[in-house]
């Protein structure tokens, strides 16, 4: 993990540096933006800095040579304490903020953070998945927010602010990431050589709406294809019509028998709709809808037939994508919550449901 991999958020690195320099920095940071532009691995390298042994602890530089950079990139480092959603869950255990019962505030990130750092002067922790805090985690973190040792630093990284309960918010300084680039994520698709025959790198720059992780999946060809096929379908205003159901199982079972890989692949079906359903949204808005072509032209045509041009009902669009998007995490019956959401959407969007 070098600085140079960090792409796009110089205005994010700028405010860290200038807190250091400052020695003003917040002990709590709200980084929030877009899924996949960037936000964890920005963290994690603003975290290398802040440890590393051969920098002073004004400067925002990481040697990446000594013992501690090294362990950061290893995720091994004892004064770097990462919490993330396990695979298997829903939400972020509570037992890895205070530990089990038999262990209770004796183990877990409250109790850790509060310790003297091993190395250097800071200890830093990283709370990846942040928007699936449940109430009790949240509330066990938010004590420790508002006291937290003068040596800590504690990143939030979060999809929106709105995700986060007001008093994590009020005590935390918001950092918000911007999404990438079309010309940068272009260049780091044509350096890695991941454009599919007969599409252009410029195509699927302007197809992942910033988002480097969605960009890096459009480079699969049958992914590519049925975002076409997906993208057109909504654009009818009735997504469950010709049997398209089918054609999503159809798409997800491609993903291979691993559960985890369909889960992911579904939940891809869910992201891509959602910003259909933004752009829509933004274009009954009468607001500049930035996308590729396939995208464009959809938008257009859902627009052009959407009923009384209520950006209400595609806002709501978009919030039943992320219901959708949450049963799927919570492993429900996969076919049963699919046709619920494809019937509402086409019920929202022909306005036959009020918002």
């Amino acid at each position: 993990m070098h600085q140079n991999s960090v792409l796009g958020h110089e205005q994010v690195i700028e405010r860290f540096a200038q807190s250091l320099k400052s020695n003003r920095l917040a002990n709590t940071w709200l980084m929030v933006g877009p899924d996949g532009i960037g936000k964890r691995l920005t963290t994690m390298w603003l975290a290398k800095c802040m440890l590393c042994e051969k920098t002073p602890a004004n400067e925002l530089v990481a040697c990446e040579e000594c013992s501690a950079c090294q362990q950061v990139d290893a995720l091994t480092h004892p004064d770097l304490l990462l919490v993330e959603k396990p695979a298997d869950k829903n939400l972020i255990p509570v037992e890895l903020f205070i530990g089990t019962r038999e262990k209770r505030m004796r183990a877990g990130l409250c109790h850790d953070i509060a310790m003297k750092p091993f190395r250097g002067g800071r200890r830093i922790a990283i709370i990846d998945d942040a928007d699936f805090l449940n109430q009790e985690g949240a509330n066990c973190l938010l004590k420790t927010l508002e006291e937290p040792p003068a040596f800590a630093i504690i990143f939030l990284i979060s999809s929106g602010e709105h995700r986060q309960l007001p008093t994590i918010r009020s005590r935390s300084q918001i950092v918000r990431f911007q999404p990438l680039p079309p010309e940068q994520i272009q260049e780091v698709l044509e350096k890695k050589a991941l454009v599919p025959e007969g599409h252009s790198s410029r195509e699927l720059a302007m197809a992942c709406d910033g988002s480097l992780q969605l960009a890096l999946k459009l480079a699969d060809p049958e992914t590519l294809d049925f975002r076409r096929d997906w993208l057109e379908q909504l654009a009818t205003l009735d997504p469950g019509a010709d049997d398209f159901f089918e054609s999503i199982g159809t798409f997800v079972d491609a993903a291979g028998k691993d559960s985890a890989a369909k889960r992911l692949r579904l939940q891809l079906v869910a992201d891509l709709a959602s910003r259909f359903y933004r752009h829509v949204m933004m274009q009954l808005c009468e607001q500049p809808v930035v996308a590729d072509e396939t995208m464009a032209r959809c938008v257009t045509i859902a627009a052009e037939r959407w009923p009384g041009g209520d950006a209400e009902t595609a806002a709501r669009c978009v919030e039943r994508c992320g219901e959708v998007a949450s049963q799927i995490r919570a492993n429900a019956n996969q076919a049963l919550v699919i046709e619920a959401w494809l019937c509402d959407l086409g019920r929202l969007a022909r306005g036959e449901i009020t918002v």
